[in-house]
């Protein structure tokens, strides 16, 4: 693959950096910076979305729809026809929900088990009732809006995955789909890689693994051919091959991915990487995203980059392979 991005099929946006959960395997929510991009500064950045034929923007975080003027971002994309995507933690959705069926495309909520298990690790009181309340506003707006849910796989609810896609079912989700929590890299607002004893809270236990992998089992018995667990059953065991990887019990094994070379992470104060976990590759400050993103440190890194050798792409625990 050629190291000039041409074309950027996926942006990833951050509109600010705040988060209205405190997720035992996230430290995004500690960030008290509360930093934030302006509508005004994503109208400077249009020009290169359209040259770069950004097909779908995807507003991540922290909560997107904590930020005053999302639905301007929106407004903004759509009208140059780039679809919108919203990652949410779903404690909003009721307050909201008039604008997110008229302003966005579609929705991924965080579902990490049912009720009290959720509600354990998201550690709100409350966050699965009003993440229901929520999707049940939306859906009686706009009964075919897409709203889906991704859950994040843990040591508190690897033992709960068929009863957590119960809950998404019961939630009238369109689908769910699960991956391992990362315990390895500097994203999602760490200073630093995680010590051992840290990463022992989150991840798998080979006991657990062995739970896990029973439940990979009952996923696979409940919702084969049904399309509602988007993995299929190879991918949803590379989450315990994961964890495996984490304990020494077997080489770490990179994804099939293509995210550096069809997607972009734009954080809220500028920053820009070329996935979630791979270190910045510049900075907008005035600069357009076009020039960041063909500047020397990005291509001289997509030059370099193999991405099955590489030891951050061998642990990465949520890769993209655009076709």
């Amino acid at each position: 693959m050629s190291p000039i991005i041409e074309s950027l099929p996926i942006l990833i946006l951050y509109p600010h950096g705040r988060c209205n959960c405190r997720c035992l395997m996230c430290d995004i929510w500690k960030d008290a910076a509360a930093r934030q991009m302006s509508a005004a500064e994503l109208e400077g950045y249009l020009g290169d979305l359209e040259s770069l034929r950004v097909q779908r923007v995807v507003f991540s975080g922290g909560e997107p729809l904590m930020h005053p003027d999302l639905f301007r971002f929106c407004e903004l994309l759509r009208e140059r026809g780039i679809r919108t995507t919203l990652l949410s933690t779903g404690l909003l959705f009721e307050r909201h929900a008039a604008r997110i069926v008229e302003s966005t495309d579609d929705a991924i909520v965080s579902l990490d088990g049912p009720p009290a298990i959720h509600d354990r690790i998201r550690r709100v009181h409350g966050a699965f009732e009003h993440l229901a309340r929520g999707i049940q506003a939306v859906l009686a707006l706009r009964p075919d809006f897409p709203v889906s849910a991704r859950c994040t796989v843990q040591r508190e609810n690897c033992a709960n995955l068929c009863e957590t896609a119960r809950a998404a079912r019961q939630l009238h989700l369109t689908s769910i789909s699960f991956l391992a929590a990362d315990v390895a890299s500097e994203a999602f607002n760490r200073a630093e890689p995680w010590s051992l004893g840290r990463r022992s809270q989150i991840a798998l236990s080979e006991a657990e693994i062995a739970i896990l992998e029973g439940e990979i089992d009952g996923l696979t018995a409940e919702w084969a051919g049904t399309g509602f667990v988007v993995e299929s059953r190879e991918k949803l065991l590379r989450i315990s091959h994961h964890f495996r990887a984490c304990l020494g019990l077997r080489e770490p094994v990179a994804p099939c991915c293509n995210a550096p070379w069809v997607s972009a992470v734009v954080e809220a104060d500028g920053t820009v990487r070329p996935c979630f976990f791979h270190r910045p590759i510049g900075r907008l400050d005035g600069n357009g995203l076009l020039a960041v993103l063909n500047g020397p440190a990005a291509v001289a890194f997509r030059a370099g980059l193999d991405v099955n050798t590489n030891s951050v792409c061998r642990q990465c625990v949520c890769s993209l392979h655009w076709r």
